[in-house]
């Protein structure tokens, strides 16, 4: 796949293939997770940008633009969960597939009460991953 140079200084671009946006966001404060999402996300095709926290995030157009998210339940600052419930209490009902080294049963049961596509457990099977993240862009 050739790569698409970012030209709207947050640092990629989106495209469509068969009609869908393929962005994806990964926010994990673990700079050797989140380097690992993204070449996993790009190696499957999809357009990535990283974020090392909820806050970095929210304040870039990631926020409007990403087809799905992939992000840590602990992050300092704004949690995963808290994360997801501020993008629906403000109407952005973008796809979340939660990561977490910590898989504890309320983390899963509030992530999905929420909404989540899907919630896995660190360390992260990539096909899985990938499945879950192509049927969360299909829905």
């Amino acid at each position: 796949m050739e790569r698409q140079q970012p030209s709207d200084g947050e640092g990629w671009l989106t495209r469509k293939d068969n009609g869908l946006k393929r962005s994806i966001a990964v926010i994990d404060d673990d700079a050797l997770v989140r380097q690992s999402l993204e070449d996993c996300m790009e190696s499957a095709g999809y357009m990535v940008k990283g974020f090392a926290s909820a806050e970095e995030f929210l304040e870039s157009a990631s926020v409007r633009d990403a087809a799905c998210l992939i992000v840590d339940v602990q992050l300092p600052g704004i949690t995963g969960l808290a994360l997801q419930e501020k993008l629906a209490g403000g109407g952005n009902r973008v796809p979340i597939v939660f990561v977490s080294a910590h898989d504890t049963r309320t983390n899963l049961e509030t992530a999905i009460r929420q909404g989540a596509a899907g919630f896995l457990a660190k360390p992260i099977r990539r096909e899985e991953l990938l499945n879950i993240i192509g049927a969360a862009i299909r829905r």
